[in-house]
């Protein structure tokens, strides 16, 4: 068997003009400057892929590992469903500032324009400052026509429905799904392997250079979905926080006296990312510690596990 243990990857920190400092006070990283908006925990994407940082295969790309083990990493499933690559960005997000207004395109469109996937995703919070917000869905019937003259007019943020934001809130973002991170939020990302975004709005702000940042009216009128829905929020009943066609999420609350079994149901790799507590997760051949913020990457052959400990973990099979 290629694989006797998770596979635990390189963060990479991105700096941008909305981040902050807590996620390298998490990770324990020093010396990153406050700036710091996203780690991204497993990637594929060309210019960021991950690179095993422990174990049986460090030094090993994300990329060199599928191409060599495929199923056996992957799982059949996955690759029935996505192809023989690794499908899932996997990212913690904290914004000090608001994040600008965007929407995702669909595969459809991605793969016209782009030639890429499109871009759905999920959230889940971990933190949030008080009176801090998502912004997500529209909140009134717009068009093509009168989201462009509501752009022009710098009044489109009035036509975006919001939600105070509070720790285990989830929202599902679509492909086409208008959205923003508000301040003060640390949130877990799970979304398609894609970094497509059409920016909207950015506030009028500039960066350390004095420059406006590009926004992308033109590419966005065409990938929003108009629809206005009651409620963008994520209810669920019990577990599964999502089970989309690109990806499968779930909210594994852990106690301290009773282990909690995960059995995957995709065939499909799984993802662990611990979002609350310290737990342990067995496997066949092991256990691992997580502390928050940390994430590992459970192929295919390793499942089932169990948590032991105390804490939430989001786990993700696509």
């Amino acid at each position: 068997m290629p694989f006797s243990e998770p596979l635990h990857f390189t963060p990479y920190l991105k700096p941008v003009l909305w981040g902050g400092s807590r996620i390298p006070a998490i990770k324990g990283i020093a010396g990153c400057g406050d700036d710091i908006g996203e780690s991204w925990e497993i990637s594929v994407l060309p210019d960021h892929v991950s690179t095993v940082d422990r174990g049986e295969h460090r030094g090993a790309t994300l990329t060199d590992l599928v191409d060599q083990y495929g199923e056996e990493l992957l799982g059949a499933g996955s690759i029935r469903r996505h192809g023989r690559r690794f499908p899932l960005l996997i990212k913690l997000i904290e914004a000090r500032h608001n994040l600008s207004l965007q929407v995702h395109p669909g595969d459809d469109l991605a793969s016209e324009r782009h030639g890429t996937p499109g871009k759905s995703e999920l959230w889940h919070i971990i933190d949030a400052a008080p009176a801090s917000k998502i912004y997500l869905g529209l909140r009134q019937q717009l068009d093509p026509e009168s989201f462009s003259r509501r752009v022009a007019q710098n009044t489109i943020m009035d036509a975006v429905e919001r939600y105070d934001a509070a720790p285990g809130d989830n929202f599902l973002i679509p492909a086409g799904r208008i959205h923003a991170i508000g301040a003060g939020v640390l949130l877990a990302e799970i979304q398609q392997s894609s970094d497509l975004t059409y920016r909207i709005y950015d506030y009028g702000r500039r960066d350390a250079a004095g420059n406006t940042r590009p926004l992308h009216i033109d590419e966005a009128r065409d990938a929003i979905d108009y629809k206005v829905l009651p409620d963008y929020r994520l209810h669920p009943a019990g577990n599964i926080l999502a089970d989309y066609n690109c990806f499968e999420v779930k909210r594994i609350e852990i106690g301290a006296d009773t282990p909690v079994s995960f059995v995957p149901g995709r065939d499909s790799f799984t993802v662990v990312m611990n979002v609350g507590g310290e737990f342990t997760v067995d496997y066949c051949g092991g256990s691992v510690r997580l502390g928050i913020g940390d994430t590992l990457l459970f192929p295919a052959s390793l499942p089932p596990l169990a948590f032991h400990g105390c804490g939430t973990a989001l786990t993700a099979q696509a």
